[in-house]
């Protein structure tokens, strides 16, 4: 039995940065440290953690946000899964439990950001909790020193969860939301993966036309709506979209 706790204690907020070395493989420098934890859980942001037993073996962190139409949200800043417990439905658990909780103070947008190239995060974000994407972002965080990021830029599209929003509570009473009409496609090669480590000359040039893609839409009003996946490639549906 997997329980999702609220984390607390200073030992805990440890295990947490642990595990970002663990998840990622990012070197010191990379790594958000205790005291952003503490932070957070003191600031009207999110702590929480997944456990198997006594183990933590995944964990999310939020902080509050405020947009410029005085409208506060939270941003999900970081969410990792050990490899052995990925595709077991503790992501999808993380985030009810983070959708519930903000619902309780009165919040009803979470964003994130996630890497388009990642097939499976784009489909886990946009098909299992229903968020849509209408931003994107060039080299957010600069070249990080994870080899899952191959030394590419750290593109980035905006998820944006509506937490009470038909879209959400449709999926999350039926398992299906309906979509607007598709309007344009965005593929995404399922061996980008492979070229980041073997031919990263060849996943550069791929990310860039995507990228070009992403913007070309947003510039014109459109926004992800859904999408699809296939042994050999993912697919963004764009469509139009208001909130």
């Amino acid at each position: 039995m997997i329980e999702i706790r609220t984390l607390t204690e200073q030992a805990e907020f440890a295990e947490a940065v642990s595990l970002q070395k663990t998840i990622w493989g990012f070197e010191e420098i990379e790594l958000l440290p205790v005291r952003l934890f503490v932070v957070a859980s003191k600031v009207g942001g999110q702590v929480f953690g997944a456990f198997d037993g006594s183990r933590m073996v995944a964990f999310l962190l939020a902080i509050p946000g405020l947009k410029s139409n005085g409208k506060f949200y939270l941003h999900s800043h970081m969410m990792g899964v050990l490899k052995d417990y990925r595709n077991t439905g503790i992501g999808r658990l993380l985030k009810l439990r983070q959708r519930e909780e903000a619902l309780s103070r009165g919040i009803g947008l979470v964003e994130w950001t996630f890497d388009p190239l990642e097939i499976k995060n784009a489909f886990f974000n946009i098909e299992r909790l229903g968020a849509v994407v209408r931003r994107y972002v060039l080299n957010q965080y600069g070249t990080t020193t994870s080899a899952l990021h191959g030394g590419l830029p750290t593109d980035r599209c905006v998820a944006e969860w509506y937490l009470s929003s038909e879209r959400v509570e449709s999926l999350l009473r039926k398992g299906s939301f309906e979509r607007p009409a598709t309007e344009a496609r965005i593929e995404i090669p399922a061996g980008i993966q492979l070229w980041k480590q073997e031919d990263p000359a060849r996943a550069r040039d791929a990310q860039a036309a995507i990228s070009n893609q992403f913007l070309d839409h947003f510039r014109s009003g459109l926004a992800v709506v859904g999408f699809e996946r296939s042994e050999d490639k993912g697919t963004y549906l764009i469509g139009k979209w208001q909130s």
